[in-house]
């Protein structure tokens, strides 16, 4: 599937930067005319378009010229090189040095990377930085660098999560009864939406198309920036705004290849790839406030469901209490020290 993206100025125009970037660049030399001392990919899910291609390839451009030309990072999007399930694999066993996945996604191999995840934990984007640069997402990182992959970047912006349907607007928590829903291979997620009674389905994110355009699920929940660049609003007709999880962006390395750079290369790549980071989160900002209209101008009807509704009818169920439960009161009580009491 090819996707493009629309409505956001700044990303169409780079759109080709980083379309250009999917191709092998073999052979690029040094400002010596010598061979790179060390070439990587960065594989992504994400349609060429999107901001988090554009910011890593400027990155990858920075690291080039500040390197000298020692390290070569060609840039993979949309999941040339395998699906996210497919690429975590990769990155552990070195097919591929770094791989930009979504927390979701992450949870299945680092447990505590979901509980930012967790279901009407954030209200606004101060709540999440808040955590994200503090020590919720220290302690994040930190159990990533355990598990034998490295986290090379701050956490990067996927934006709040919106549900689709194909079928029937979701105002109130009784409509998710029963609904056909995508979810990421997510363990954080299928939860959520099996305590509302919905029927999650996991599905990898490059064939989320397909199964909407085939009616195997009615409907499914990304931020807009991936319903845009995906073209998603061509398969489905309701948006509804309920901003149930925000979920982020991690830069992963393989722990081989990490170790193999020297320190002051490892010191650019972080310090770039951090960079890069802060530009994505303003662009996703950006685009949280355009891709509405954007959207609506392409068919896609939007309503403003009441969370504190939503919120409140998950707190009548067990969900809260058994994710404490499983991330224990460390991580849980970090968490709470930015969102406030969640059970």
């Amino acid at each position: 599937m090819t996707t493009r993206q629309h409505g956001f100025r700044p990303v169409t125009r780079r759109g080709l930067l980083a379309a250009g970037a999917a191709l092998p660049l073999c052979g690029i030399l040094s400002r010596r005319g010598y061979a790179a001392q060390f070439s990587y990919k960065l594989a992504t899910g994400q349609d060429p378009t999107h901001p988090i291609n554009i910011r890593d390839q400027e990155a990858i451009n920075r690291i080039q010229a500040a390197s000298g030309g020692r390290l070569e990072i060609k840039l993979f999007p949309a999941n040339q090189l395998g699906s996210d399930t497919d690429l975590l694999s990769q990155v552990r066993n070195g097919g591929v040095e770094l791989f930009n996945l979504a927390t979701s996604i992450l949870a299945t191999f680092v447990p505590v990377a979901g509980i930012v995840n967790t279901g009407f934990a954030f209200p606004d984007y101060a709540t999440v930085w808040k955590a994200m640069d503090g020590a919720l997402g220290q302690h994040i990182r930190a159990q990533i660098n355990k598990s034998g992959i490295v986290s090379v970047s701050r956490m990067m912006d996927n934006g709040f999560r919106q549900i689709t349907t194909s079928t029937k607007v979701i105002a109130t928590p009784a409509d998710l009864h029963g609904l056909k829903l995508r979810v990421p291979p997510a363990p954080m997620l299928t939860s959520l939406f099996q305590a509302f009674g919905a029927g999650p389905a996991p599905i990898n994110f490059n064939e989320v198309y397909s199964a909407l355009q085939t009616k195997v699920v009615e409907g499914q929940e990304n931020p807009l920036a991936i319903i845009a660049t995906a073209r998603l609003y061509e398969v489905q007709k309701f948006c509804s705004m309920t901003s149930h999880v925000w979920d982020g962006y991690l830069i992963l390395g393989n722990r081989g290849a990490w170790t193999a750079l020297p320190k002051d290369l490892q010191d650019i790549v972080m310090r770039e790839f951090d960079h890069s980071a802060e530009d994505q989160r303003a662009d996703i900002a950006k685009l949280s406030v355009s891709l509405q209209k954007d959207l609506t101008a392409k068919g896609l009807v939007f309503n403003e469901p009441d969370k504190a509704a939503f919120r409140a009818a998950l707190a009548k169920t067990s969900f809260y209490g058994e994710w404490k439960k499983k991330y224990g009161a460390e991580a849980w009580g970090l968490l709470e020290a930015s969102t406030g009491k969640l059970v």
